[in-house]
């Protein structure tokens, strides 16, 4: 089903058999080897049901406690990076626009580790305010690279990608600084930057879910507003649309949804950019189709990624945005590409 205007039910379920795949791979990988049946049995006798697990207590402990939070954690924050890409691409009607390159995830970057940083001067839990102050970077990263790419080059794809790199740069310059000013900090924060999901269990879950939560539900009932938008703004306008209010709208909820994702995650770059762009070659070009299929194709990606992290220089673990810019780098490369030949 390309370019419907309707749900592509068939890509949704095929998301969401990637999304149960991708998490019963992720709860069964690791140093204790644990069986699907098993995991299964367990997980039903948490349910009221009468069914004896066969793990023991410490089994038990490691898929409850570390293992199942992890895998919720990869697959929300891969939704919630890879559904603001796509609206990040839709609102900008740019190919190449990411949280990443935008500088929201700089933005958030920095909001965090302000928080992480003097938050205790505040607030005597400043971790609940590291999310607010990752969305208001990320908000003003966003609004930076598209103020200053459509005053130097009119916000074309060249303008805006060199804009979000330049407005990256600063931002991450600032964040150093902070950094530097807080020395006993610096471990935390550069673990932090290099992007991970096991850090904080169920207690991250717990403190990004009404973000993720508010952030998807509004991009995903923006995709028709999306798709009124790539017709153009005077067509748009002649339809009863106010371009500039969806706008507002998309970058808020967007921002929102990447801030969310960095504030327990980090930095973790890429997945924006690549999902999207292989779910809009499988469902087509409307984004009513592109963000729900993209949500779920996004947490199953980040989920895999996740798997691929820890398991691959075991017991050594590598820092998951690591992963995903070798991943993503050539990606990128290959977008960039095909865009300049379509550009000419």
């Amino acid at each position: 089903m390309r370019g419907g205007a309707g749900l592509p039910v068939g890509w949704i379920t095929g998301g969401l058999a990637a999304l149960a795949v991708a998490a019963l791979l992720g709860v069964s990988a690791g140093a204790a080897s644990l069986s699907a049946a098993d995991i299964a049995l367990h997980l039903l006798s948490l349910l009221p049901f009468d069914v004896r697990s066969p793990l023991t207590e410490r089994e038990a402990a490691v898929l409850v406690e570390l293992r199942l939070p992890r895998v919720v954690m990869g697959a929300v924050v891969g939704a919630l990076l890879a559904t603001a890409g796509g609206a990040y691409q839709g609102v900008f009607r740019n190919p190449l626009a990411d949280p990443y390159l935008l500088g929201a995830a700089s933005g958030a970057g920095l909001g965090a580790t302000m928080v992480i940083v003097f938050g205790q001067q505040f607030s005597d839990s400043p971790r609940a305010l590291v999310p607010v102050a990752a969305f208001l970077g990320a908000l003003l990263g966003v609004f930076a690279a598209y103020l200053l790419g459509s005053a130097a080059g009119g916000g074309g794809t060249a303008s805006l990608v060199l804009a979000g790199v330049a407005v990256s740069s600063f931002l991450s310059a600032a964040q150093t600084l902070v950094q530097q000013m807080e020395i006993d900090e610096l471990q935390r924060i550069f673990a932090w930057l290099l992007g991970g999901l096991g850090r904080g269990g169920w207690d991250d879950v717990r403190l990004v879910a009404p973000y993720a939560v508010a952030g998807l539900v509004v991009l995903l009932a923006c995709g028709y507003l999306l798709d009124m938008l790539s017709l153009g703004d005077d067509k748009a306008v002649s339809l009863g649309l106010n371009p500039a209010a969806v706008r507002v709208v998309v970058i808020s909820a967007a921002s929102l949804a990447t801030a969310a994702a960095v504030s327990v995650s980090g930095l973790i770059g890429f997945v924006g950019i690549v999902v999207p762009h292989i779910v809009r070659r499988m469902v087509g070009s409307s984004y009513r189709a592109i963000l729900p299929v993209t949500v779920l194709f996004g947490g199953a990606f980040l989920v895999v990624v996740d798997i691929v992290a820890r398991t691959l220089i075991a017991p050594a673990e590598l820092p998951i945005g690591v992963v995903t810019a070798f991943l993503g780098a050539p990606f990128f490369v290959l977008i960039l590409r095909t865009t300049r030949h379509r550009s000419i």
